[in-house]
């Protein structure tokens, strides 16, 4: 892990930068700013980013790769509540403002590069920044809106209809999640949905 000032690749990663959804709020001065805030972590499939139970918190945008937020019980069964790819963010903002452990754990789906920084940092930094502070609430909002959406569709929906809604919603990431961790997501097994895809053509 470096800074980014210090990154080899710092003038690519500012153009992917400028590109998420929330930093793009900020002017020139604003990410001039941020970036003595930033560090750039490499992680490879399966490693963690953030463990679920920690007080520690961070706040990440995504460079490059995909995210996934996961919850296990105290067996170490495991459910993915979201996946997030570039120009996404992951947080666990709302833990951070309550006081609480962290509910869920951050994990590498594929190979993936973050710009990462401390949450109290980051709120800090969004303090001054209305804008930017209102496009990140805005995001976190959505987020929980979507797994709650999510957690519905397991219970509502067959296993055709929980494929399609996913495709529907998300046909950027349909093929660049390994099916396995797809399946998961879909409370299906990996045969399941690899019939269920080829009978739909998807």
């Amino acid at each position: 892990m470096t800074t980014l000032a210090q990154h080899p690749e710092r003038n690519v990663i500012r153009l992917q930068l400028k590109q998420n959804e929330i930093l793009r709020e900020l002017d020139d001065q604003d990410r001039t700013e941020l970036e003595k805030h930033l560090s750039i972590f490499d992680g490879q499939k399966g490693e963690f980013l953030l463990y679920q139970g920690v007080h520690e918190m961070e706040q990440y945008f995504i460079i490059d790769g995909i995210l996934k937020r996961v919850v296990a019980n105290q067996e170490g069964k495991e459910m993915i509540l979201r996946f997030a790819a570039e120009r996404d963010m992951d947080t666990s903002y709302a833990a951070w403002r309550l006081g609480t452990p962290t509910p869920y754990g951050i994990v590498c789906v594929t190979k993936t590069r973050v710009a990462r920084m401390p949450l109290a940092e980051w709120a800090s930094f969004l303090e001054s920044r209305p804008r930017a502070k209102a496009a990140f609430e805005f995001c976190v909002m959505g987020v929980m809106s979507e797994i709650m959406a999510h957690t519905i569709t397991l219970h509502l929906l067959d296993s055709p209809g929980r494929v399609h809604r996913f495709v529907r919603k998300h046909p950027d990431l349909v093929d660049r999640i390994p099916q396995k961790e797809l399946a998961s997501y879909l409370n299906l097994t990996p045969e399941t949905l690899s019939r269920l895809r080829h009978k739909g053509k998807i």
